[in-house]
């Protein structure tokens, strides 16, 4: 006696005819769609055993519906993002919600390396210095205007020189006749001492510290034969062609102070009324 081989489901014979055998029995085409298929999520038909069937986060679909929401493109093969309940090719994505580069005007894509400044977007390959063109990539910049530049760059094209060594000032640096210096090249003329920060005077445009400048150039006191200088404040008196300071121009014998009194000039030494008379 044959042995019977009946459909699970509807127990029509399937000799002769297409079935597909599953863990409980075999089944006929038509009961193997009603019972096993997927409803597709985008027509909402089943997905006949004879269909391409795809699988994307619990929803099925046939391979002709799993196509990009906006361009209708096939993603059967293609990679696709997920928008919300929208399924978008790259192309559509990057376009709908990727920025675009400042420079060149595409898409930055998902992914790739970019820079972000000030709410502007650049691939890393096209954020480059403004005068030497070279990527700038992870390295300092500075911004100018509508211009980028690396930091040597901007030194060698904008920075101040030393009036002295001709290189740029980065930082700090000192001020002189509207001229910027490097503090360490800002120096006394004569002893080439540093004058940032210290007092000093100059003669025919060089700068000299006070010592120097007293030396070399400063009328002397007749009394005490030092510099005159008239730093701190300090006045003096001249009479001829001699010069005391205020605390030097004192009576030779009494030693009285002369400033704004009268004076006996007796040779090399000036005399009070008092003491000249007494000659």
């Amino acid at each position: 006696m044959t042995e019977c081989f009946d459909c699970d489901n509807c127990k029509e014979s399937l000799y002769g005819r297409k079935y597909i055998q599953m863990d409980n029995g075999p089944y006929c085409i038509p009961c193997y769609d009603a019972h096993f298929a997927n409803t597709c999520d985008e027509c909402k038909e089943l997905i006949g055993h004879d269909c391409r069937e795809l699988y994307y986060e619990d929803r099925h679909y046939h391979e002709h519906c799993f196509r990009c929401f906006r361009c209708d493109r096939s993603l059967a093969d293609e990679p696709f993002t997920c928008q919300g309940e929208e399924l978008l090719c790259n192309d559509c994505y990057c376009s709908e919600f990727s920025s675009k580069c400042i420079a060149c005007e595409k898409t930055v894509m998902p992914g790739s390396r970019k820079l972000e400044y000030n709410g502007q977007t650049w691939h890393e390959h096209c954020f480059i210095c403004s005068s030497c063109q070279q990527p700038i990539g992870s390295r300092s910049f500075i911004p100018d205007k509508k211009d980028y530049y690396c930091v040597p760059c901007y030194e060698s094209k904008f920075a101040p020189r030393c009036t002295r060594c001709k290189k740029t000032l980065t930082k700090g640096g000192v001020t002189y006749r509207d001229e910027p210096w490097h503090k360490e090249c800002f120096v006394c003329t004569g002893c080439k001492t540093p004058l940032a920060g210290q007092q000093f005077t100059s003669q025919d445009d060089d700068p000299y510290c006070v010592k120097c400048f007293g030396n070399l150039y400063a009328k002397k006191c007749s009394a005490c034969t030092k510099p005159i200088t008239g730093f701190g404040g300090g006045k003096y008196v001249s009479f001829e062609d001699r010069h005391w300071h205020h605390n030097c121009f004192n009576c030779a014998r009494c030693n009285t102070s002369l400033v704004g009194k009268g004076f006996i000039p007796d040779n090399d030494e000036i005399l009070c009324r008092d003491c000249s008379s007494d000659l």
